[in-house]
């Protein structure tokens, strides 16, 4: 996974597909001024995918509290205060959660792990890096003992984990979990899978209507799911969006900089959103800055920025991947008051009522931040979206770009899922009639078990499986040395770093932690 950042000053801009929250250390005394310099991070250090970043800086900010972005996006007036997400499900493709206090787990699901941990049963189903479980938070947390209550409390939560604790993934896990999350969009009648948190982003930059995973992305929307994704956190300069947010159905989120305060009238576009020159734009912005949600206690980003800690039980994250979580949990909000909406509508709302900014390059562009209270008395066009559609024919490869997962220094590349060879147009197809999945069997590999046998602790477990196709890299196993020596106990990871052998393909001086 590609770790999004703000700005840095020498961008070796790829790593392994990214999870959209660019893990960034934010300075003590330089909150939302920008990045400064930064050495290369050391071997270990995550491998990105997360649009976010972790404030490592003891003396900073005590960051964003839900609580205030509940007031900034209007979700404590009168007619907004009583919505909670009550009947609506969200699913969570990342890296996993785990049972911190404030995460209850009646309101989590853990659906199969696709991820390469899976095959550790001691990590499957479980965050090892740290951004989940913080997004997870911001969406249905609740934890009367700190405070901090998610933005939908009541919603459901199915999580899909895909990234491990270095933010390895390859672009064919996201799209087989994206697929999971289509054909089981109605695992739970009572909390029908309405809203897809995807803080994902590859380095690849193809053609929308070819492309297989715009394919799988424009597949749950119309399937009725609202898609949200994160932006980038490249810099307002990088000149494009990150790949699916650049597909032109789904709602792609920017953060923006709330500079401590309640109102909207100060807020600017944060200086780490990616922005493009052509084609498909930010369509909202959401609160992106130093936000506060759950820790992950002993997890990759916890070990390594123990400056973003407040407390016992929360941790500071900024990028787009948190204002994804916001603009996710208000979709949610919108839908449970507006449960006939379809996505179409959701987006057109969404972006129709939200709020221009009135400063800096955003009010310049003409951007808005969302805005819940307005968008429920907000009466759209009702238009759909008529743009071409990907057929899912294209590069696998162009689909990731640079985004490429490496094991034992052999690099996944090609037309290559990780379990061999992939053909787009066949895939499409069994994707487009809802059978790539048969039970845990994706595209004729087993990849977890047939249906809900898991036990995990969360209130609904999808079953684990040995994956039984070989690993591209010829080592005939999937298992990772590094593995052994970590386990979940009373509410933390036990000591120790987070290597492994599954890795990027750049070093880590493409992310800026600052």
């Amino acid at each position: 996974m590609r770790t999004k950042s703000a700005t840095w000053p020498r961008r070796r801009r790829r790593q392994i597909a990214t999870l959209s929250t660019v893990l960034t250390l934010v300075a003590a005394g330089l909150v939302g001024t920008g990045s400064v310099p930064v050495p290369p991070p050391r071997p270990g250090t995550p491998a990105g995918g997360f649009a976010s970043l972790w404030n490592s800086s003891p003396g900073a900010t005590l960051g964003t509290s839900l609580a205030d972005i509940r007031g900034i996006i209007g979700a404590n007036t009168p007619a907004t205060a009583h919505l909670n997400g009550t009947g609506i499900g969200i699913a969570m493709v990342d890296t996993g959660v785990v049972s911190v206090p404030g995460l209850p787990a009646a309101q989590v699901v853990n659906g199969p792990d696709l991820s390469f941990e899976s095959q550790a049963t001691s990590l499957r189903w479980l965050d090892t890096y740290g951004h989940g479980t913080h997004l997870a938070g911001i969406l249905v947390g609740d934890d009367p003992v700190s405070g901090l209550r998610g933005l939908a409390p009541h919603a459901k939560l199915t999580s899909v984990k895909v990234g491990i604790a270095n933010g390895a993934v390859d672009v064919s896990q996201v799209i087989a979990a994206v697929d999971w999350v289509v054909a089981n969009r109605n695992h739970d009648p009572s909390h029908p899978i309405r809203v897809l948190n995807l803080a994902y982003g590859s380095a690849g930059n193809p053609a929308f209507w070819t492309d297989p995973l715009h394919f799988a992305v424009e597949e749950a929307w119309h399937a009725g799911i609202v898609v949200v994704t994160a932006a980038g956190n490249d810099g307002n300069g990088f000149g494009r969006l990150d790949n699916p947010a650049s597909n032109p159905y789904v709602v792609a989120v920017g953060a923006s900089l709330t500079k401590g305060t309640v109102t909207t009238a100060d807020d600017e576009l944060a200086p780490f959103t990616n922005l493009a020159v052509a084609g498909k734009q930010v369509d909202l912005l959401a609160p992106g800055q130093s936000v506060l949600s759950l820790r992950n206690p002993g997890s990759n980003v916890d070990n390594h920025y123990p400056g973003a800690r407040v407390g016992s039980t929360l941790f500071r994250g900024t990028g787009t991947s948190q204002a994804v979580a916001v603009t996710a949990a208000t979709a949610a909000l919108l839908l449970q008051a507006k449960p006939w909406l379809t996505p179409d509508q959701v987006k057109q709302t969404l972006v129709g009522s939200g709020t221009f900014l009135s400063v800096g390059a955003g009010a310049n562009l003409g951007l808005r931040s969302v805005n819940l209270h307005a968008a429920l008395t907000y009466t759209p066009a009702w238009q759909p979206q008529q743009w071409t559609r990907s057929d899912g024919s294209g590069h696998l490869d162009d689909s990731r770009g640079t985004s490429k997962v490496v094991r034992n220094n052999v690099t996944l590349t090609g037309a290559q899922s990780i379990f061999g060879p992939f053909s787009s147009p066949t895939w499409a197809g069994h994707s487009g009639a809802r059978t790539a999945w048969n039970g845990g069997v994706w595209l004729g590999h087993r990849m977890a078990a047939d249906g809900w046998t898991g036990n995990s602790w969360a209130s609904r477990t999808w079953g684990g499986a040995a994956w039984t196709s070989p690993s591209w890299d010829g080592s005939g196993s999937w298992l990772d040395p590094a593995w052994s020596s970590h386990f979940w106990s009373t509410g933390a990871w036990s000591p120790g770093d987070w290597g492994s052998h599954f890795w990027s393909t750049d070093s880590w001086a493409n992310a800026c932690w600052c």
